[in-house]
């Protein structure tokens, strides 16, 4: 279902179709209800009758249940003798009395109260006539008790109580079938009728709530996670366009802030490494020919002194000394803003330079090995010099090993065998801004680091080609 409609020329707001569907649903809602009363009241008629019906029916089986006992009870006797298991016989005998007038007071017209008389004084007379003349053969040890005779007498006299039981509810459930029925009839119409309402009313509620889901829920949630994502420093992230006019232009708004922030951090990254670039150039160019220039100078100046000069002579190599540790500072400090070797020889020279700077040791292999872009090289070239530098501050590790594989995405796996426990939310500034040069460029970045099984960090950069010349 589409998120807006038309009407009239005009699209259907948020507010008109969520007052239109409200006032449809308690219109629906409230006829529906009208109609399940109205078929509620015409149905309490037969309710006491239904309620009589099923009474006689608990009644017939617990009377039946009597003669049960007693049947049994007495059976077990006659076949063991023994006193406990006339318990159940006794309880049935000494109950039967009570029973019996609840279960004739509680038929349900005149036709089943003179059967249920007749049932009563029946298993009344099985008890008297049958089973209480065996019970007291059986105590004083007539053998006739366990006859065949006597078994067959028993045995007839519980088949007709019995067969007389069955017609009895047979007759009461179909009383209290014809009840249901008629109660039934009476009230079709209006149940259906409230059924087709009720009906109506789920599907309006149900359509209602697809669209309120479709149109704001799950726009809104997806727009709440793009500003949790956001927040986390994730620019790339974009909120899908709806077609909801309020949604719509929160979702633009949302998605041309998320670009223009974008395009203004990988604008200052570039812009960041253009300087790093040039200063670099600059130190090497300048400063750093300088320095050469004039440690040389001394050098030759110290070869024209004459060797009586020892305090000019120790002065002058002190300089030349002091000279080539500023050369030294220097090419290090140049490096660190921007290495010389990434310009000449790419982004693997580059990598394998800072690996044989590292205090650890660090292995460095590369797969397909080429030259891209200068923004991709230095911009990957820094994620793993911070990386590497991260392992070495903070993990403990006594090696790491540094993968670069190139392909339409330049992917970077820096693993070392430190102590790991290192998750993108408890991450310091040295992994926040790693994160943040991978996202600047539409990479991703994945970090595994159980704890005590070191870290492995991977890094997925789009690798533009270098252009033609």
């Amino acid at each position: 279902m589409h998120a807006r409609q038309e009407h009239g020329g005009r699209r259907l707001g948020l507010t008109r179709l969520t007052v239109a569907a409200s006032g449809l649903l308690a219109l629906l809602i409230g006829v529906a209800f009208a109609v399940l009363l109205w078929a509620i009241s015409d149905a309490n008629s037969s309710i006491s009758a239904r309620r009589a019906s099923r009474t006689a029916l608990v009644e017939a089986g617990s009377m039946q249940q009597l003669l049960l006992d007693l049947e049994t009870g007495q059976r077990g006797f006659v076949i063991t003798e023994r006193e406990e298991f006339l318990e159940p016989w006794q309880e049935a005998r000494d109950a039967l009395a009570a029973e019996s007038l609840r279960f004739t007071d509680s038929a349900t017209s005149p036709e089943q109260r003179r059967t249920a008389v007749r049932i009563a004084r029946g298993v009344s007379s099985f008890l008297n006539d049958y089973s209480v003349p065996v019970v007291a053969m059986v105590r004083r040890g007539d053998p006739a008790a366990s006859g065949l005779k006597v078994a067959t007498d028993g045995k007839e006299r519980v088949d007709a109580l019995r067969a007389d039981f069955r017609a009895y509810m047979v007759d009461e459930r179909a009383q209290l079938a014809e009840l249901t029925d008629a109660a039934g009839a009476n009230s079709h119409q209006a149940v259906l009728a409230a059924a087709v309402g009720l009906a109506a009313s789920t599907a309006l509620v149900a359509v209602f709530t697809v669209l309120q889901h479709r149109a704001v829920v799950r726009p809104v949630r997806g727009a709440a996670a793009a500003a949790q994502e956001l927040a986390g420093g994730d620019l790339s992230v974009r909120v899908a366009p709806s077609r909801v006019a309020e949604i719509g232009a929160l979702g633009t708004s949302f998605n041309t802030m998320a670009a223009s922030l974008q395009d203004t951090r990988r604008r200052i990254m570039e812009s960041t490494e253009a300087v790093h670039r040039r200063t670099a150039r600059d130190l090497h160019d300048g400063a750093q020919q300088r320095l050469v220039s004039l440690m040389i100078g001394l050098r030759l100046a110290r070869e024209l002194i004459p060797d009586t000069e020892t305090a000019a002579i120790d002065l002058l190599d002190q300089s030349a000394d002091n000279a080539q540790t500023a050369i030294n500072e220097l090419r290090e400090l140049a490096s660190g803003i921007y290495p010389l070797v990434l310009t000449v020889k790419g982004l693997v020279a580059a990598v394998k330079d800072l690996a044989a700077r590292c205090p650890v040791p660090v292995v460095v292999e590369s797969r397909d090995e080429r030259r891209i872009s200068s923004t991709v090289e230095s911009n990957a070239y820094f994620v793993v010099a911070e990386a590497v530098t991260n392992a070495v501050k903070h993990a403990q590790a006594s090696r790491i090993d540094v993968s670069l594989e190139f392909g339409d995405m330049l992917r970077i796996e820096v693993t070392d065998d430190g102590v790991g426990g290192v998750g993108r939310d408890t991450a310091g500034s040295g992994m926040t801004g790693l994160a943040d040069r991978v996202a600047a460029f539409d990479g991703k970045l994945a970090i595994n680091s159980p704890p005590g099984d070191g870290t492995t960090i991977l890094i997925q950069i789009p690798a533009e080609p270098v252009p033609a010349a």
